[in-house]
């Protein structure tokens, strides 16, 4: 094999403000498909990469607070968690043939550091593009998120925001998995579907057509909240603070809401931590990596028999990536955003 064409999504320049197609290249390079003499990398074809609201933050020109959020460098390939198969080896861990998830650059092929490779696939009786989002880093913030940080017991009232994405269409299931009564927020009427007709959420509401998201809340939990799985930040937060119960529980796994913000939103209700003698955590999945297997035999048979479903938007083609990307943050995306880069 030599040298061939090599696709990939490219970053202009540093973002500030709101993220636009305009801000990301398609730039058509070369890559030679052989490992340099003595290489201990892995060389990768890219099937499906995943779309993700963190991918904005490391657009900043700002240094991350540890070396697993290190900014992009305008000029170079976007880099995220994705799918690929390996084409060449030079880490005895990994084979010609074998299909693993980790992080990898947004082009047609990678060469990468074995270290960026989390995980051999074994399980390949379920769709590949699912290692992108509920048997990859989504469905491990999930599980981790909920279980690990959020300590739920059976019958307590859990809200989800950002409910029908990747991650918060799996907490509310792992909720009513749990026992749980279950509230999500999404932002269109088809979503709000989606969490009540397919995920099986108690209830659910479009947070657009709430002028008013304190009585909102309070509408549909009149008891107040057990365990808020944060994704969205500013004036949800905010309401949710207001609308917790003593010994509740806030996971923070994200807050999309914020992060094109060039000032991020205040939030005033704080004192409820104290007097409601609220937990309130933020958490990173890469922590919790050393669980991926008993994630797995969580979550496997579930996907199986069923007790599980997963709802996909898949986009075909590197081309359209910064339009998937961007999309993230307009709401157009319905369940995990996958890029589909190529077929086996």
């Amino acid at each position: 094999m030599g040298e061939v064409k090599n696709k990939q999504v490219v970053l202009k320049n540093y973002v500030t403000g709101l993220l636009k197609e305009s801000d990301l290249d398609i730039v058509e390079g070369t890559i030679t498909l052989n490992l340099p003499e003595g290489s201990s990398e892995v060389l990768l074809k890219n099937l499906y990469l995943s779309c993700d609201p963190y991918m904005r933050n490391l657009m900043n020109n700002v240094e991350g607070p540890d070396e697993s959020f290190v900014p992009y460098t305008p000029g170079s390939p976007l880099m995220g968690y994705g799918v690929s198969k390996v084409l060449e080896s030079g880490h005895p861990e990994y084979n010609k043939g074998d299909l693993v998830w980790g992080f990898t650059k947004w082009q047609e092929y990678s060469l990468v550091p074995s270290s960026q490779i989390n995980f051999k696939i074994q399980h390949t009786d379920v769709p590949l593009s699912y290692y992108t989002g509920i048997l990859g880093m989504p469905g491990m913030t999930a599980y981790a998120g909920f279980f690990e940080v959020g300590l739920p017991k059976k019958g307590e009232n859990v809200f989800v925001s950002a409910a029908s994405g990747a991650v918060g269409q799996l907490v509310g299931q792992f909720a009513k998995l749990s026992g749980c009564y279950v509230v999500g927020s999404a932002g269109s009427k088809e979503k709000v579907e989606l969490l009540k007709n397919k995920f099986g959420f108690d209830d659910a509401f479009n947070y657009k057509e709430e002028p008013d998201l304190n009585a909102a809340l309070k509408r549909y939990f009149p008891e107040g909240i057990d365990i808020y799985f944060e994704n969205v930040g500013g004036k949800t937060l905010d309401a949710v603070l207001l609308n917790m119960r003593v010994n509740g529980r806030i996971v923070v796994c994200g807050m999309i809401s914020q992060y094109e913000r060039s000032q991020p939103e205040g939030v005033t209700n704080l004192t409820n931590l104290i007097i409601k003698r609220i937990r309130m955590q933020g958490f990173v999945v890469t922590d919790y990596y050393p669980m991926y297997p008993k994630i797995l035999e969580y979550v496997v048979p579930k996907i199986k028999e069923g007790k599980i479903v997963y709802v996909e938007d898949i986009v075909e083609g590197l081309e359209n990536g910064p339009a998937a990307l961007v999309g993230l943050f307009n709401g157009c995306n319905v369940g995990k955003q996958v890029l589909l880069v190529a077929r086996e």
